[in-house]
């Protein structure tokens, strides 16, 4: 499967989490927050393998285990995402690169569950 695959996935599975939570005061955030997951997931299929981006987040471990794994904070990011207006898809990928940039430098990558 492409990298840009794998992330996309993992923006989709996020996205259906995010779904399927229930709480009745959150004024259509979760739903706003699964639509930008959405919107993330078909920016990340179709990115060049190529791009930047994916580089980093490939040099940074992502891809161990043929799955993405963003790693602790990329994925407490990701699970904000939405949340703050303007932050698209790109940014939301560099965030997460940079994030796994900053683990990689202070040890060994551990897979989350």
């Amino acid at each position: 499967m492409a990298q840009t695959e794998m992330i996309a996935d993992y923006l989709r599975a996020q996205a259906r989490r995010r779904i399927e939570v229930v709480d009745e005061g959150d004024c259509g955030r979760n739903a706003r927050a699964a639509v930008a997951l959405i919107d993330a997931a078909v920016y990340a299929a179709l990115l060049d393998p190529r791009d930047p981006v994916v580089r980093r987040l490939a040099a940074a471990g992502c891809f161990a285990g043929g799955r993405f794994d963003p790693g602790a904070e990329g994925e407490l990011i990701v699970r904000c995402h939405g949340a703050v207006r303007g932050a698209g898809p790109a940014r939301l990928l560099e965030a997460v690169a940079s994030a796994a940039e900053r683990a990689a430098r202070h040890g060994p990558r551990s897979m989350s569950a």
